[in-house]
């Protein structure tokens, strides 16, 4: 399940970054200025800010596994429109439904592996199936810059879209799970909230347990200024290499993806890691995040503010990389920990709606500005100052993280109960699925 998770997920980041080697061909067709073709790609994050709430608590009260092979069609579906296009209004609508997609499917995606994989392992799986974007990512200007001179600008468009629509219908046999209504002892959730009365909550409960957790807010604000610095440096390195090295935007690209290759490998390897030290001590959980945030600070740093151009500055820049992912998958896994399990997909809607909004959306405009002032360079050597701040927030969140989370430990046996069911303990042993 979760492979078939990842697989789905990557095809989305891919129709979402393909469009970036489709511009020359669209600009020539269409004569289409520079602003309108980067609105293709940020109508995408905005989508996604605007409706990944509202559509994470429909899938909470929805199912899961029907959420995410909706999402999944309606992405694959705007691919597909993308390719057929007949103006600039048209893909562009295509586009921010591809945004809606993607808004749906992370929330529902991360809340039903909550299920699947009790607390002490979810930080490992939110950070594989969380790897699903940078991979994605990476496979998009791949396969686009491959695709694009063989089979023009529509065919590399709509590739992906009929591979997506598959693996959507095939995700429906997948089992959902099942929330309790209250706990089985009849006491409140925890000291000072107010538990949901049924299984299905309304949208003023769903939003008090959002907002009761301060760990969660530390997590949502942390992983966001992180998401500066990582969506800056995705951005620009290319832009970068090709002004300071003299390398050609193939060239280029190539480098780049390597740095974003070791933000995959840090997000599992890092996510793993901080399941592990958070075994014996909740609060490394977010320690982790935190020591990793303060390391590409000084990394990125060091690199841009005092190397010049040359193989020192991008071995530092590739070693920056690796730690740079790793809260992708943490963030909302301590999130998720510290919510009632019936509103987990909202509340990963949340993270996706502050990290899209105050994080992806901010960084690569903000180094524009700074670096129409003061260069490319100086830019990229102030962005990082950004994980400084976020590792403050992880700190921070590390404090209450305990607290928090023995809050809502009494749901943590129906995780457990559920891991049972899969291996075939008998339904009057343990909560079933709701398929």
């Amino acid at each position: 399940m979760a492979m078939m998770a990842v697989a789905l997920g990557a095809t989305d980041y891919i129709d979402r970054q393909i469009i970036v080697s489709t511009f020359p061909h669209l600009k020539k067709e269409w004569g289409l200025s520079d602003t309108a073709l980067g609105a293709l790609v940020s109508t995408v994050s905005i989508t996604m800010a605007v409706c990944a709430l509202p559509i994470a608590w429909l899938a909470d009260r929805w199912g899961r596994v029907r959420s995410i092979a909706a999402m999944g069609g309606v992405w694959s579906l705007a691919a597909l429109w993308s390719a057929v296009s007949g103006n600039y209004a048209q893909l562009f609508a295509a586009r921010s439904l591809l945004g809606v997609g993607e808004a749906g499917y992370g929330p529902a995606g991360a809340a039903l592996l909550s299920a699947y994989f009790p607390q002490r392992l979810r930080a490992t799986a939110l950070s594989v199936f969380q790897a699903a974007a940078p991979l994605g990512s990476v496979l998009g200007v791949v396969f686009g810059g491959v695709m694009i001179g063989r089979f023009g600008w529509r065919m590399t468009l709509g590739a992906f879209g009929v591979p997506g629509l598959l693996l959507a219908l095939l995700f429906l046999k997948v089992r959902d799970y099942r929330v309790p209504a209250t706990p089985d002892t009849g006491t409140p959730a925890s000291a000072g909230r107010s538990p949901a009365a049924e299984a299905r909550p309304a949208l003023g409960t769903t939003l008090r347990e959002l907002y009761q957790a301060r760990t969660a807010m530390w997590c949502y604000l942390g992983g966001a200024l992180n998401l500066v610095v990582l969506s800056t440096l995705y951005t620009w390195l290319p832009t970068y290499l090709n002004r300071a090295y003299g390398l050609s935007s193939a060239a280029s690209g190539a480098k780049a993806a390597l740095v974003i290759l070791a933000g995959v490998v840090g997000a599992v390897v890092l996510g793993h890691l901080a399941d592990r030290l958070g075994g014996t001590s909740p609060r490394r959980k977010l320690v982790v995040p935190a020591v990793m945030a303060a390391a590409t600070w000084t990394l990125l740093t060091a690199a841009f503010g005092a190397l010049q151009p040359g193989s020192a500055q991008f071995a530092l820049v590739v070693a920056a990389g690796f730690p740079l992912a790793a809260a992708l998958g943490t963030a909302p896994a301590v999130v998720v920990d510290v919510v009632h399990p019936q509103v987990r997909a909202t509340a990963v809607g949340m993270v996706v709606v502050v990290q899209n909004l105050l994080g992806l959306a901010v960084g690569p405009v903000l180094t524009g500005l700074i670096s129409d002032t003061f260069g490319l360079r100086t830019a990229l050597a102030v962005m990082p100052l950004f994980c400084a701040m976020a590792a403050v927030a992880f700190w921070r969140g590390s404090r209450t993280y305990e607290n928090d989370l023995a809050a809502v430990r009494r749901y943590q046996r129906f995780d457990d109960a559920l891991q049972q069911g899969a291996r075939g303990i008998p339904d009057g042993q343990s909560p079933q699925a709701d398929v």
